[in-house]
C-alpha cells in the first residue's frame, strides 16, 4: 500500500536532522540505495509529494542516512539520531498513514539509548577518544540487562502471548522466543520498518514469501499475527538447525543467514562473540537485546534453549 506522508511530517525530518560526521563503515552504498529505493516505491506515494512541493531526493537521502546507520558496523553512530528520532515520534503517530512506521520507531527507541550509554561508558577507559573501540559482547549484555530490567511488558501482549506460545510449540521452537515480538514490534502487528520488514515479527518480503507468506498489495499476511508467528517460528527453526547456536540463528535472523556465514568463514569464528564487532551495527544491538528480554520476561538463559523434542 503507498503511504502519503503528510508534509508536516517530512518538513519535520527534513528541517531538524542534521548528519554526523562520516565514518568508516562497511556498508555497500549500492544496497543501501536500492534499498532505499524499493522502500520509497512501496511505502511513499513520489508522485503526491513531488506535487507538495517535496524534494524526494532530500528524502531519500534522509532515508539512505538513517538505514547507512543501521547497516554500518559502528554502534555508536546509532546515538546521533536519537534526539530527531524521539521528536518526530508523535507526529508519525499523529497520522494514520505513519503509524506503521511510527511502531516500528517505538520498538527501537531504546537502540539509540544504549549506543549513546554504551560510547559513554567505553569512552571512561579509551585511550584514544577521536576512535572508540567497538564494545565487546558482554558489555552490550549488562547494558541491555539494566536497561530492561524494570520495563513493564507491552500492553499489546497480553492478546497475542498464549497463541503464539502454542504456535511456536508446534513448530518445535522453544516457547520464549514469542518474546521476539517485543524487540521486533512491542507486539504490534501493524508495525512496518523503513526496510520494508511487517508484522509482530518484522518478516522482510523475500524470508516471508519463502515461508510461504502472501507480501503484495492486496494481501500482506505478514500483518496476520498467527500467520506471522508461526513463519517467524519455522525460521527460527531453520536458522538453529544450520548454525546450532540460538545468539548466532539471531544474528541470522536480523541481519540474514549468508552474512553470518560470511563472517564465521572470514574472521575463522564458530562463535556470535567472535564476529559481533563485524556484524551491522542493529544486529550488535538486537542479539543482546533478545537475551536481556528473555531473561526479564521468562527468568531463561539464551544459550540453555534447545530445540523441543518430537
Amino acid at each position: 500500500m503507498k503511504v502519503v506522508v503528510p508534509i508536516v511530517v517530512l518538513g519535520w525530518l527534513l528541517g531538524t536532522f542534521v548528519p554526523a560526521a562520516a565514518q568508516e563503515v562497511e556498508v555497500d552504498p549500492d544496497e543501501v540505495v536500492a534499498g532505499v529505493e524499493q522502500w520509497m516505491n512501496e511505502n511513499l506515494d513520489e508522485a503526491a509529494l513531488e506535487a507538495l512541493g517535496v524534494d524526494t531526493g532530500r528524502v531519500r537521502q534522509f532515508l539512505a542516512d538513517v538505514r547507512q546507520r543501521f547497516q554500518g558496523v559502528h554502534v555508536y553512530d546509532l546515538a546521533a539520531v536519537r534526539e530527531v528520532a524521539e521528536q518526530i515520534r508523535p507526529v508519525l503517530e499523529s497520522y494514520e498513514e505513519t503509524q506503521p512506521l511510527a511502531a516500528w520507531l517505538r520498538a527501537h527507541l531504546d537502540y539509540f539509548d544504549v549506543s549513546r550509554e554504551l560510547r559513554d561508558r567505553v569512552a571512561v577507559t579509551a585511550t584514544n577518544k577521536m576512535r572508540l573501540p567497538p564494545p565487546s559482547p558482554e558489555l552490550q549484555r549488562s547494558v541491555w540487562v539494566k536497561v530492561v530490567e524494570s520495563r513493564p511488558v507491552p500492553p499489546a501482549a497480553a492478546s497475542h502471548l498464549d497463541r503464539l506460545k502454542r504456535i511456536f510449540v508446534e513448530e518445535k521452537v522453544p516457547a520464549e522466543l514469542v518474546w521476539l515480538a517485543e524487540v521486533e514490534s512491542s507486539f504490534d502487528p501493524r508495525a512496518r520498518s523503513p526496510a520494508g520488514a511487517a508484522g509482530l515479527f518484522q518478516l522482510m518480503p523475500a524470508t516471508a514469501r519463502s515461508l510461504d507468506l502472501s507480501v503484495g498489495f492486496w494481501r500482506d499476511e505478514r500483518l496476520q499475527p498467527e500467520k506471522n508467528g508461526r513463519a517467524a517460528a519455522r525460521y527460527l527453526r531453520e536458522l538453529y538447525r544450520r548454525f546450532g547456536d540460538w545468539r548466532l540463528a539471531l544474528a541470522a535472523y536480523n541481519c540474514g543467514p549468508t552474512r553470518v556465514a560470511d563472517l564465521l568463514r572470514k574472521h575463522r569464528a564458530g562463535t556470535y562473540d567472535g564476529i559481533s564487532a563485524h556484524l551491522p551495527a542493529e544486529t550488535q544491538l538486537y542479539v543482546p537485546k533478545v537475551e536481556a528480554i528473555l531473561r526479564r520476561r521468562e527468568g531463561v538463559r539464551l544459550d540453555r534453549l534447545r530445540l523441543p523434542a518430537g
